[in-house]
């Protein structure tokens, strides 16, 4: 992977996030794929739990910007900024780190979310 074909991964992945098109996931990962909504989360395995996933989100306006930050072979981590319009208005950032399959979808997906006002340490 390279980070030309990273940022079209994460561009794909915007616009099938934004249009709900649950059948355009497989264009994504792989069938088997391990999708972490935190690192410490337990992972939604396969095509059908991330397609209920990201229905949650029916409706929702967003703008979202990512760079990527780093490629190495199969992975790479992008820095993504989300901030939701409506229903409420919520932002937060975003690093996502990726491992891709030999056909260019991703069959580990991690994210590390933050929010503003959010503690970022146990103490905090």
């Amino acid at each position: 992977m390279d980070r030309d074909g990273a940022m079209r991964w994460v561009e794909e992945y915007e616009r099938t996030w934004r249009t709900q098109d649950v059948a355009a996931v497989a264009r994504l990962f792989t069938d088997d794929a391990r999708y972490l909504r935190s690192p410490f989360a337990e992972p939604l395995v396969g095509l059908d739990a991330i397609g209920r996933f990201w229905l949650v989100d029916d409706g929702a306006s967003f703008a979202m910007r990512a760079e990527v930050v780093a490629v190495d072979g199969a992975d790479a981590v992008v820095r993504v900024e989300v901030e939701y319009l409506e229903p409420e208005q919520q932002e937060y950032r975003d690093l996502w780190v990726l491992r891709f399959a030999p056909d260019g979808r991703v069959e580990h997906f991690e994210e590390w979310a933050y929010w503003p006002e959010k503690p970022y340490t146990v103490a905090g």
